[in-house]
C-alpha cells in the first residue's frame, strides 16, 4: 500500500467509488485555525504555555518553524494566516524581519493590516509593490494610539492578528470594525482563545467595537480541537454515499470555537444528521430537502465543499457571502465555475459579486481530471465525487497545507490510487 506521503507526491490520484455503503471511523486532523492562534499567543507568553494536539498541517508546521527561527528572512510559503499573524507578531515584539512567501502569496493584499500596525508604531516597508508582500519589519516604537478603525469585510485574519497583539500594547487597543463584518466566527474564536490565556476583551457587536485591556497573557495549557473544516469533506462523503452509510468523526465538540462547525447545520438539508458523543460526532443519512440557501459570510471555507455536494445531489444551492473566496489560495469562485462543469454543473452569478447559484444536470460533462489550482480545499471538496463515479484529482499533494493525512483517511471509504 502506498503511504500517505507518497500519495501526496503523485501528480494525480484516481478515486473509485465504494461497492456499497461506507462505514468508518475517521481520526481527523487537528484544527489549523486554533493551532496557529495558540502558537502566536504562546509566543507572546515567552513560550511558557503548553499547546497540546497541534495540527500537522503544513501551515502550522511553518508557523512553528518561523517562530523558533532566528533567521532574518521568514518565508511563509503559501500560508496566508501565518503571513498575517507573523506580520503583527514580529512588529509588536520589535523584531527585524523580512517576510515573504510564494508568488501567489505576494499577490495577496496585506495593506490594511500594515497601515493599522504603522498607526500603532510599527516600522514596516514594502520591498516590491505597495500593499503586498514581501515586507521589511524594522521594529516597533509605540505611537501612543490605542484605537484603530479597519474594514470588517476584507479579511478576519487582519483583525485577529491585531487582537492577539493588543494585550501587549502599553495602553491596550480598541478596534472599530467598519461596514459589514465577514468571517465573524473566526474573530470570536480568536477572542475566546485570548480569554483562555487571561486576556480581557470586551465586545460590542452592536457598535462593532472590540476593546482589549493592556494586560499580558497568563501562561497556561490549551488543547486544540479537531478541525471542523476538515470534517466538512466527510459530511459530503455521507451525503453522497449509499443509504446505510455512517461515519464517526473523532475529536469534535458540539460547542466549538470554530465557525466551520456550521457544517453540521448546513448539511442537514443535504441529508446528513449529526449525533454528538463523548468521542466526537456520528454522521448518518437522512432525507434531503429539495433546495438549499446559505450565507457563507461567517464560514467561507465551507462554500466549495457544499457547492460540489449540492451539484452532485442535483439540489439547487444559492450562495451568498463568498466574496472573500476571490483572494484565497486561488480565485476560488472562478476555480469552482471551471471545475464544476466537469461534473455536469455550473456556478452562476445571479447578482453581481454577491449572489450565486449551483445548477446541475447530474451527468458528468467530461472525464478531464479535476484541477486543484494549488488550493488544498479544491482537492478535498471534489474528492467526495468518488461516492458517485470515478474521479481523478490533479496535484493531490496540495492537501498537506491543512490535512496531510487526507488521502490515507480517504482510503477508508474509497479506492485511492
Amino acid at each position: 500500500m502506498l503511504q500517505n506521503h507518497n500519495l501526496n507526491s503523485l501528480t494525480t490520484v484516481r478515486l473509485t467509488p465504494p461497492a456499497g455503503p461506507v462505514r468508518a471511523t475517521i481520526p481527523l486532523a487537528s484544527s489549523k485555525s486554533e493551532s496557529n492562534r495558540a502558537l502566536i499567543i504562546n509566543a507572546l507568553t515567552d513560550f511558557r504555555s503548553e499547546v497540546q494536539n497541534l495540527a500537522s498541517a503544513r501551515d502550522t508546521q511553518t508557523m512553528i518553524r518561523l517562530l523558533n527561527s532566528s533567521d532574518g528572512t521568514a518565508d511563509v510559503l503559501d500560508a496566508g494566516t501565518t503571513m498575517r499573524f507573523l506580520t503583527a507578531y514580529f512588529a509588536a515584539t520589535g523584531q527585524q524581519k523580512i517576510l515573504t512567501g510564494t508568488p501567489r502569496m505576494c499577490e495577496r493584499p496585506i495593506g490594511l493590516l500594515v497601515e493599522s500596525l504603522r498607526s500603532l508604531g510599527a516600522d514596516i516597508s514594502y520591498l516590491n509593490n505597495d500593499g503586498y508582500p514581501p515586507l521589511r519589519i524594522n521594529g516597533f516604537t509605540p505611537s501612543g494610539a490605542n484605537r484603530i478603525a479597519i474594514r470588517g469585510d476584507v479579511s478576519s485574519q487582519y483583525i485577529s492578528a491585531l487582537l492577539m497583539i493588543a494585550p501587549t500594547l502599553p495602553t491596550g487597543l480598541t478596534i472599530e470594525l467598519m461596514g459589514a463584518v465577514g468571517s465573524r466566527p473566526y474573530i470570536e474564536m480568536t477572542i475566546e482563545q485570548m480569554r483562555h490565556f487571561g486576556a480581557e476583551v470586551e465586545t460590542d457587536w452592536d457598535t462593532q467595537t472590540l476593546t482589549v485591556a493592556p494586560k499580558p497573557y497568563t501562561p497556561t495549557t490549551f488543547a486544540v480541537e479537531s478541525d471542523w473544516s476538515g470534517a466538512s469533506y466527510w459530511y459530503s462523503v455521507v451525503a453522497l454515499a449509499e443509504e446505510g452509510s455512517e461515519l464517526e468523526l473523532l475529536g469534535l465538540k458540539a460547542r466549538s470555537l470554530q465557525g466551520d462547525s456550521a457544517i453540521a447545520e448546513i448539511m442537514r438539508p443535504l441529508g446528513v444528521e449529526s449525533t454528538f458523543t463523548e468521542r466526537g460526532v456520528i454522521l448518518t443519512k437522512i432525507p434531503a430537502q429539495d433546495s438549499l440557501t446559505w450565507d457563507y459570510t461567517g464560514c467561507p471555507d465551507l462554500a466549495q465543499t457544499v457547492a460540489v455536494c449540492a451539484a452532485m445531489k442535483g439540489i439547487p444551492h444559492t450562495l451568498t457571502g463568498i466574496e472573500s473566496l476571490k483572494i484565497k489560495e486561488t480565485d476560488r469562485v472562478l476555480a469552482l465555475q471551471t471545475e464544476l462543469k466537469k461534473v455536469g454543473a455550473e456556478l452562476v452569478e445571479i447578482e453581481t459579486k454577491s449572489r450565486y447559484e449551483v445548477r446541475s444536470t447530474l451527468q458528468p460533462a467530461t472525464s478531464t481530471p479535476i484541477a486543484t489550482y494549488d488550493d488544498h480545499r479544491m482537492a478535498m471538496a471534489f474528492a467526495p465525487v468518488a461516492m458517485r463515479w470515478e474521479v481523478v484529482i490533479e496535484e493531490p499533494g496540495v492537501v498537506a497545507k491543512s490535512y496531510p493525512s487526507f488521502w490515507e483517511d480517504f482510503r477508508l471509504v474509497a479506492e485511492v490510487e
